[in-house]
């Protein structure tokens, strides 16, 4: 029997098959699909999370920036350094009877180089009827547009309580804050002439805000006292647009060096921020300090008051340029002269792409 005879003949028992002898094919469901929502509820970027009726929003940026100056570089001594930095935030919020309840984790991660690398937790809160609860950032981080002005506190984020009460254009709250990571008062050892802290990390400080708009004009109102420090510090700022830009005005007292403020015992600082295009904003500064101690970071030891201590001042320049569409570039140079020390120029140059 040939190859041929033998096709023919299983093609030909194929046919002749009872037709019950297979099973039927049955096509299977498609199964349903739940797409993402838009939430529109509270602003643009949000949508609901699949199956709740909880809107999330996830918003960020990316940030590549040189900074110059005297040992910018740290432990090498460098007066230039590379760093980059990228931060990503959630904001999640769902109807309650009291109102929106609000949850916001913010995650920060920096890079000096490829193996100095530090991602850290820059924002945790929880927010409903004007309660907040959480790691946030206090009154005392805020500031004029420019990078001139030094008015703010060495840290100003706090794990803290607060309430604000708020209307379209007027805000006024209260917060305590643990300043654990602020700076102490301390006394001159007498063998070695170094500053000794009074107290430990265990600070806690009250402070309040009041701020808002009136047309053109905007204003805040910021005061803290430090408990463990015994002393406090209060600051007024205000913006108006003024010609074809924006002006800015402060002025900070500080009773002794505190958390809140501890760089002078008093300070005034103005800008023009001018908007030159759509897209190019120039804006020069500059500060006069009274009784300037100097900058500190956390855990410093400062001296117990301002007496006996120079003045300084400070000028710079920074401009801002929209690239395109969440795209910015920052370049920013400050200038400052204490009268009891030598004078110094720091500056940077920034990239930053925001979604």
């Amino acid at each position: 029997m040939n190859i041929r005879m033998m096709l023919l003949g299983s093609a030909a028992a194929l046919i002749a098959a009872p037709a019950f002898a297979a099973d039927a094919i049955v096509a299977a469901e498609p199964e349903p699909v739940e797409y993402v929502r838009v939430c529109d509820a509270y602003g643009t970027g949000y949508f609901y999370i699949p199956g709740t009726e909880t809107c999330l929003k996830i918003e960020g940026y990316i940030r590549f920036q040189v900074n110059v100056g005297s040992n910018v570089g740290g432990d090498n001594d460098s007066d230039w350094d590379a760093v980059t930095r990228g931060q990503v935030q959630f904001t999640a919020k769902s109807d309650t009877e009291y109102g929106p309840l609000t949850g916001v984790i913010v995650l920060q991660a920096n890079a000096d180089n490829a193996t100095d690398q530090d991602t850290i937790l820059d924002s945790a809160y929880l927010d409903v009827a004007g309660f907040r609860a959480g790691l946030f950032y206090s009154w005392w981080d805020d500031g004029l547009s420019g990078e001139t002005d030094d008015i703010g506190s060495v840290v100003t984020l706090h794990n803290s309580i607060r309430y604000q009460y708020e209307t379209g254009s007027f805000y006024a709250g209260l917060s305590v804050d643990e300043l654990e990571d602020g700076v102490y008062q301390g006394d001159v050892d007498p063998v070695t002439g170094l500053l000794v802290p009074n107290d430990g990390p265990n600070n806690v400080g009250v402070a309040f805000g009041i701020g808002g708009t009136a047309g053109a004009f905007s204003y805040q109102i910021t005061g803290g006292w430090d408990f463990d420090n015994e002393d406090g510090a209060i600051r007024a700022m205000g913006t108006a647009e003024l010609g074809p830009g924006t002006l800015g005005l402060a002025a900070v007292y500080s009773s002794g060096p505190n958390s809140y403020y501890s760089t002078a015992e008093w300070a005034v600082a103005a800008e023009y921020a001018i908007k030159a295009t759509d897209k190019l904003k120039i804006t020069p500064g500059v500060q006069y300090y009274g009784n300037y101690i100097g900058g500190h970071s956390a855990f410093d030891t400062v001296p117990d008051d301002f007496d006996g201590t120079g003045d300084a001042w400070k000028v710079g320049l920074t401009v801002d340029y929209q690239i395109v569409d969440n795209f910015y570039a920052k370049a920013s140079i400050q200038y400052l002269d204490p009268e009891d020390s030598d004078d110094f120029t720091t500056g940077y140059f920034r990239l930053q792409r925001s979604f």
